[in-house]
């Protein structure tokens, strides 16, 4: 079998590039080496910069309402060809179908909320501060700006960013992960199809050297990025120093708090979705379900019938309720900590190593942990695979303590009929979003997406308001037009401080 060649998309056309290296692009479902990614260097982000910076003025200056029309033009696209996107998607990520399609629907939601940029850029007036004075505000694009963007999420992380970014007024370089590159290369046609000038989005791929040059590439104004706490932490650092702006999302270990007074049997559905969709691969995963006094038992029992009853296999069939995970590295990370877990003494409640899958992919299964404590490393890291642990606490309060105590920060949730329970642990969690009842409280678009501690760097959360903040700076101007006057104090002018009269 022919295996073929994913290029970067520069200037508005696929491009080889200078740099020869190339990255193996696996079927996860069957361990098949089913293509090579190029893997962009230093020159190739600096050709792809400099067809972004070339489009900057001209898109900058295009008009708010045909940006407006050029997104909604995008965005039907995107709905029309979803099919396609989510075939490629669940393809060389591994995803069911039904799993990728809400991917791609969420992202939709984002492009939804950048098509009304005239609203969100509207800015402030002041009629007569002043005696004849008038203030306004009006906010501005930073310039060529780039996304960082993470596996788990081929298409979805990307429409966090790019949609925004370019509805504002920039221009746009994405860099994503080599793991599953082809769905950017596709978005990037469909922005292409609904008329976007070229180079105002290109598509780098690459590893490590590529996300150097992004980061230290002089004429690139803001960098996103999602991903691992470490990497989160690493891009920050290295692109504030380099002056930009930055955003950089980083893990988690999301914590799903039962009371004894929630409805078990659909707090062990949503734990089951929560925990095992997407194989477990979402940083707004639940990854550890915290029972409180006689919920633990009842509980732990539900999910593990629920566990064992999910069906694995490969996520373009469509019987298949949960994929493999995304390469045999994983696979082998994810399996070594389930043995930690056996050796620290945790209780091993439902075993999700050798599924009854055939062939050779990236499969484990749904894995369950009871009895399990906060010093054993099947709790204290991200696993990033279909893991839940559960942890028995005595109260609300140690239950909270517990959510607290963690570096991480990003989601999290609570299962009760109590009002009064759900209002204290909303007030008194120290995470960046908090779900009642949902297990999986991403906002919606016009919202915005960001944790707390060591599971955001930087000062803006992504998409939504603070998106629209992120991607533009204010600008305030104050504004006279006085007639012609023989006034002393105007002609030689006026040595204090202006203050309003």
């Amino acid at each position: 079998m022919t295996v073929r060649t994913i290029e970067h998309r520069i200037g508005g056309k696929p491009t080889a590039g200078t740099s020869t290296r190339t990255a193996p692009v696996w079927n996860p479902a069957t361990g098949e080496h089913q293509a090579d990614v190029l893997l962009g260097g230093p020159a190739d982000v600096d050709a792809a910069v400099r067809a972004a910076a070339a489009a900057l003025p001209d898109w900058a200056d295009t008009s708010v309402m045909r940006r407006s029309r050029l997104m909604f033009a995008f965005r039907n696209l995107v709905e029309q060809n979803l099919d396609e996107l989510v075939r490629i998607v669940s393809a060389e990520h591994g995803k069911v179908l039904d799993d990728a399609r809400g991917e791609v629907v969420r992202g939709l939601e984002v492009i939804d909320f950048a098509c009304g940029i005239p609203q969100l850029l509207k800015g402030e007036y002041s009629d007569q501060v002043s005696t004849d004075v008038d203030m306004f505000s009006f906010r501005q694009p930073l310039g060529v700006c780039a996304g960082i963007t993470p596996f788990n999420f081929p298409a979805l992380v990307g429409m966090w960013m790019h949609p925004i970014a370019i509805a504002t007024g920039n221009t746009f370089v994405l860099k994503p992960s080599e793991r599953d590159p082809s769905a950017s290369n596709f978005v990037a046609e469909l922005w292409a199809e609904a008329g976007l000038p070229d180079g105002v989005f290109n598509v780098v791929h690459g590893d490590k050297v590529a996300v150097d040059a992004i980061l230290d590439h002089p004429e690139i104004a803001a960098v996103s990025f999602v991903g691992s706490t470490p990497i989160a932490q690493y891009v920050h650092q290295r692109a504030a120093a380099n002056g930009k702006r930055v955003q950089a999302l980083g893990g988690a270990k999301n914590h799903a708090v039962v009371l004894p007074d929630a409805d078990l049997d659909s707090a062990a559905d949503h734990l089951i979705a929560a925990a095992y969709g997407s194989s477990g691969q979402r940083c707004m995963a639940i990854s550890v379900a915290v029972a409180v006094g006689d919920a633990a038992g009842p509980l732990v029992e539900r999910v593990r019938e629920k566990a064992r009853a999910i069906k694995v296999g490969p996520g373009l069939e469509p019987t298949s309720e949960m994929g493999p995970v995304v390469t045999r590295e994983a696979l082998a990370r994810i399996t070594g900590y389930i043995a930690s877990g056996v050796e620290a003494g945790a209780d091993l409640v439902v075993d999700g190593r050798w599924p009854d899958v055939l062939g050779d992919g990236f499969f484990v299964g749904p894995t369950l942990f009871d009895h399990v404590t906060p010093e054993m490393a099947v709790y204290r890291d991200e696993i990033f695979g279909p893991v839940l642990v559960v942890v028995r606490v005595d109260s609300l309060e140690e239950a909270i303590d517990l959510v607290n105590a963690s570096c991480w920060a990003n989601g999290t949730a609570i299962f009760t009929a109590s009002g009064q329970a759900a209002r204290v642990f909303q007030r008194s969690v120290h995470v960046g979003m908090v779900g009642i009842n949902v297990p999986i409280p991403v906002p919606m678009a016009f919202y915005s997406f960001g944790g707390w501690k060591d599971s955001l760097f930087g000062d803006h959360h992504i998409y939504g308001p603070e998106g629209v903040a992120f991607y533009t700076r204010a600008k305030a101007v104050t504004s006279r037009w006085p007639e012609p006057t023989s006034d002393e104090s105007f002609q030689r002018g006026n040595l204090n401080f202006p203050t309003a009269v």
